[in-house]
């Protein structure tokens, strides 16, 4: 097949087509990976559909999160069944029209829409000049608030993401073994007494007394990175970092087919550094879930970060595991008995008449102390009030 110059052709251009589709999908794509897609669609040939669409992703995919939207993107952009054989090397312009709106991930259904010319916003007489900040109406907002995560556009989701980090998450407090001067307890404060009685001449007037300092519940996080978690995991990764900030005993893992530990990134003050820092870490991001063999390198090498049994652990995933039951069981047990309480933040929860009938699913309900759903911003807003009912059962 004589491919000729692309420069004079259709290749170029609906290159260029394709990357800004991939650009308004949330797949991050430069001027340098669009030169190097052209060089590769020339090298590997237009023949075989297949072997253009892997030398693009090899290309244009630089985060594994964004594989599963560049293949279905690939297949709803460049379709025309009437002529499958010749479709890449034509690469019909009409072909982004031509997805059915009705199927797909939201950000691969919004990246194909149809897009609009924006229209001239109308100025204000220089007398009566009015400042607004109209991006999002009270009932769009009160619709966010309820939709699910997994569910929304890339326009939505990034605009949720923010907001997320808005919400505090009060853990309830204990009282820890260190003391405080105080005017209650069981003991005197003798340095207190003596420099009381010094100040009054010698004479004993007040009796301060030691009590415990109260102190947030020591946190334990493990967020599930599988392919089912995608758009979960980071959203609830980014509410996390910043409603626990001020806590001074805070551990992060992720856990897919391997434990990752995230402190090194939770350390960072910033939210989008840390989610950087994260993805890098995370080699096994939308793989499958290997729960019980993370709890184990959780026990064999982190059992420190488990405080006693005051430690409050949250599991983030929808249980969806793929190991041995019995073993998870196992581990479950381990981790219940050197935990304070253990609980499955589950978005699953989303659907009526939920019923944890997996494998996995079923051994975190037996284990669990509590089951809460963290599927939209509301679940999270509540996230707090829940924790303290579970913590109080």
């Amino acid at each position: 097949m004589q491919l000729g110059d692309a420069r004079s052709g259709k290749l170029a251009d609906n290159l260029t087509g394709f990357g800004r589709a991939l650009r308004r999908a949330g797949v991050p794509v430069d001027s340098a990976r669009m030169a190097l897609a052209q060089q590769a669609a020339l090298l590997v040939g237009m023949d075989r559909r297949a072997d253009v669409g892997a030398a693009l992703e090899a290309v244009l995919v630089g985060r594994e999160q964004d594989r599963l939207v560049f293949r279905e993107l690939f297949d709803s952009f460049f379709r025309d069944p009437a002529i499958a054989n010749k479709l890449l090397s034509q690469m019909l312009p009409s072909a982004e029209g031509r997805a059915d709106p009705a199927k797909g991930r939201p950000r691969v259904r919004e990246a194909l829409a149809p897009q609009r010319a924006a229209r001239p916003k109308p100025t204000a007489p220089p007398d009566k000049e009015v400042e607004f900040d109209a991006a999002m109406t009270a009932s769009e907002l009160a619709r966010l608030r309820h939709a699910d995560f997994n569910a929304m556009t890339a326009s939505e989701y990034h605009l949720v993401e923010r907001l997320a980090r808005d919400i505090r998450l009060p853990l309830p407090v204990v009282a820890s073994r260190r003391l405080r001067p105080g005017s209650r307890g069981a003991r005197l404060h003798w340095p207190g007494v003596m420099r009381d009685a010094a100040a009054n001449g010698g004479e004993v007037i007040r009796l301060p007394r030691l009590q415990r300092r109260m102190q947030p519940l020591p946190l334990l996080v493990l967020v599930d990175v599988s392919g089912s978690m995608e758009r979960y995991a980071r959203l609830l990764l980014a509410f996390l970092h910043a409603a626990t900030r001020q806590l001074r005993r805070r551990d992060v893992f992720a856990f897919g087919t391997r434990l990752t530990d995230l402190q090194a990134a939770m350390r960072c003050r910033d939210s989008d550094q840390m989610l950087a820092l994260a993805s890098a870490a995370i080699e096994d991001f939308a793989g499958g879930t290997q729960l019980g063999q993370s709890l184990a390198s959780l026990r064999q090498h982190h059992a420190r970060r488990l405080i006693g049994n005051r430690t409050l652990v949250l599991l983030v995933t929808d249980g969806l595991d793929t190991g041995e039951p019995q073993a998870l069981l196992q581990e479950l047990d381990w981790l219940r008995r050197h935990s304070r309480r253990l609980v499955w933040l589950n978005p699953l929860l989303r659907f009526d008449g939920y019923a944890p009938l997996a494998r996995g699913a079923a051994a975190l309900h037996a284990r669990a102390h509590g089951m809460l759903a963290v599927h939209n911003l509301e679940k999270l807003e509540d996230l707090a009030a829940s924790l303290a009912k579970a913590l109080a059962r």
